[in-house]
């Protein structure tokens, strides 16, 4: 696993909605990538306060873990959209156990199957959401905010290669995307 593309506190991300992954894999296969590893299932645990402190300051802490690779991650995003830090764990159930223990609640249990591929400097993931639909997220992770904008036209770019465009981008997160598929399930 090549970590440096996961280092810094800061993300530039694009999401799109893909209509159709297979040929949205198709083209991949045509641009000199790497695998880092495919089809994953990601399990996430969403923690908050009960008065949903963390939410109302747009800050998210989540447990991810992922099967088949044991990856274990503590993550952290916010309050500045593009703030986002992230570190390997080994013990995701103490990790748990511990915000529980300093008054965090799960607020959200989500599953998507993840694959990232490196191409260049940038990282793509491509996503399955239960009943959400297909994506694909191409990002870069720095510690220079002064790259933000930049790195935000690089990955226009990298997208344009895909044929994926403005029309396609989506602005809310997957955590927001499960919260009102749950609000939809309890109507």
């Amino acid at each position: 696993m090549s970590n440096e593309h996961f280092q810094g506190k800061y993300e530039v991300e694009l999401k799109y909605r893909l209509e159709s992954k297979t040929d949205f894999l198709n083209v991949l296969s045509f641009i000199p990538h790497e695998i880092m590893l495919e089809d994953n299932l990601e399990s996430d645990c969403y923690f908050d306060t009960a008065d949903k402190l963390l939410s109302r300051q747009n800050k998210s802490v989540c447990i991810r873990t992922m099967q088949p690779s044991g990856i274990k991650l503590w993550i952290v995003k916010g309050p500045e959209v593009d703030r986002c830090e992230a570190t390997n764990i080994t013990d995701a159930e103490s990790a748990r156990s511990m915000l529980e223990t300093m008054g965090y609640e799960i607020t959200l249990k989500a599953t998507k199957t993840r694959s990232i591929y490196f191409v260049d400097k940038f990282h793509i993931t491509v996503d399955s959401l239960d009943d959400i639909g297909d994506f694909a997220e191409f990002a870069i992770m720095t510690d220079d905010e002064s790259m933000l904008s930049a790195y935000k036209s690089d990955l226009e770019a990298l997208a344009s290669e895909f044929g994926l465009t403005e029309s396609a981008l989506q602005t809310k997160s997957y955590k927001q995307m499960f919260m009102e598929k749950c609000e939809e399930k309890s109507v």
